[in-house]
């Protein structure tokens, strides 16, 4: 039933050092739930009860969150063998605080959440480590959580700017590379608006720092990048 998503869901972290055979066990256990959406359905919307650890198949979402006045802040974009809803999804009665949302026309698995931390009838060595995944993983996206919030307590864009484009640069090990966000979500991710992003980026292009063209991105004053961002 699972077999045309085992090749994305090994890439998971959830499922790492499971192999493909022990994986479609895993699957039969936790009888996880697979939908559908269109481009800018959502996903799961703030206030829901969430159904569950989301894993994308195919596609992209976008997992974002509404301050008090209504000002959308980007937190992840999620592509396939990615997951979402990891800091919720085991609290019971807890709406999410968050809207995922679909970035272009994707599928996704939910996982219920109970079933993925208690052991299975069989005691198999793979949900064990399955649980082993999920407790890293967890710790890794408190990590991202702190980022963000390195993030808000930066106050000039510039320094804002030039942190992302070197975080970019050290992922990729190049000073060209393509943007994972689109402007307006790199400008929601930020938390500044549009208009202010594009003014910058300009100044930066400019003055010979950094140049661009739609998603491409190339560093040209590594040090002067670094220097700003401090």
């Amino acid at each position: 039933m699972y077999q045309k998503w085992i090749k994305v869901l090994s890439t998971c972290a959830l499922f790492n050092g499971i192999n493909s055979d022990n994986l479609q066990g895993v699957l039969h256990c936790l009888k996880p739930k697979v939908n559908s959406y269109e481009k800018n359905e959502w996903v799961t919307a703030a206030g829901e009860k969430i159904a569950g650890l989301g894993i994308v198949l195919s596609g992209e979402v976008v997992v974002a969150q509404e301050n008090a006045a209504g000002n959308r802040v980007i937190i992840t974009v999620d592509g396939p063998g990615e997951m979402f809803g990891e800091m919720t999804a085991f609290l019971e009665s807890v709406e999410s605080p968050a809207t995922v949302m679909a970035r272009a026309a994707c599928t996704v698995m939910f996982l219920p959440a109970g079933k993925v931390v208690s052991c299975c009838e069989n005691s198999c060595a793979s949900h064990k480590l399955m649980i082993t995944n999920m407790l890293k993983i967890v710790s890794e996206k408190a990590l991202v959580l702190h980022r963000k919030v390195e993030y808000l307590a930066i106050k000039s864009l510039r320094a804002k700017i030039s942190t992302f484009l070197l975080e970019q640069h050290k992922r990729t090990g190049n000073t060209t590379f393509m943007m994972p966000l689109k402007r307006n979500e790199l400008a929601d991710f930020l938390n500044v608006t549009r208009p202010s992003l594009s003014r910058e980026m300009g100044k930066l292009m400019e003055e010979g720092i950094i140049e661009f063209h739609m998603s491409s991105v190339k560093i040209k004053d590594l040090d002067s990048l670094r220097t700003m961002a401090e």
